[in-house]
């Protein structure tokens, strides 16, 4: 192999250890955000359930008042 070859090869490997490396630091900080959204949706489901429990509760007492008068 020539010694212009062998550059040519070194840096290409070079560059790939770096993309590498990038695409490595990027993958951990998607999967980052994954786990804040997967933990964000996980709070919001709960808050969605207590709000509806809420809204169950009220329309049973207004139901429980409407008959009372009735």
């Amino acid at each position: 192999m020539t010694d212009d070859l062998f550059q040519m090869l070194e840096s290409k490997l070079e560059l790939l250890i770096e993309q590498c490396s990038r695409l490595g630091e990027e993958n951990r900080h998607l999967k980052e955000q994954q786990s804040e959204w997967q933990g964000e949706r996980v709070r919001l489901v709960e808050k969605n359930e207590l709000a509806r429990n809420r809204v169950e509760a009220m329309i049973s007492r207004l139901k429980r008042l409407e008959a009372e008068i009735k």
